[in-house]
């Protein structure tokens, strides 16, 4: 896939999957709550990603964790 050819939903998962390894990193190194702002974004873009794909599976499993990173943060 060129450059050319990228539709709007390649460009919006690969930011949200980018997004999502900075969270990653930012957890390893205790970069909190750094690593958590990152997550909800990546989680954002990747329940966009389903909301364009119409894949309800993408939208459900980023919902609950949703849920479950702002649970979590509210209760730390």
């Amino acid at each position: 896939m060129t450059a050319d050819t990228l539709k709007p939903v390649d460009i919006v998962k690969w930011i949200a999957t980018i997004i999502q390894l900075i969270g990653y990193g930012l957890t390893g190194l205790n970069l909190v709550p750094w690593n958590i702002w990152f997550f909800f974004a990546g989680i954002f873009l990747w329940f966009a990603v389903g909301v364009m794909w119409k894949d309800r599976a993408i939208m459900v499993v980023h919902v609950g964790a949703f849920i479950s990173l702002l649970a979590g943060y509210l209760n730390a």
